[in-house]
């Protein structure tokens, strides 16, 4: 296999697993809101790591997208 074809595979595996742990984090913040729970600092953290996660996804779909032309 030729080196850019792997690079792609390997972003697109990528970024199927960043999507995957978006979904988890996602699922974790709701249920943790309807649960009422008063842990603030958890939520923060997960939050956080969600923005990151979806600041990840952007960069490597961007990076995938074939080059506009002007």
């Amino acid at each position: 296999m030729s080196e850019v074809f792997e690079s792609a595979m390997s972003l697109q595996h990528r970024l199927e697993n960043l999507r995957a742990e978006h979904q988890v984090l996602d699922s974790t913040i709701s249920s943790l809101c309807l649960l009422k729970q008063d842990d603030e600092l958890t939520l923060r953290r997960l939050k956080k790591r969600k923005l990151i996660v979806k600041d990840r996804i952007t960069l490597i779909e961007r990076m995938m997208e074939p080059e506009s032309r002007a």
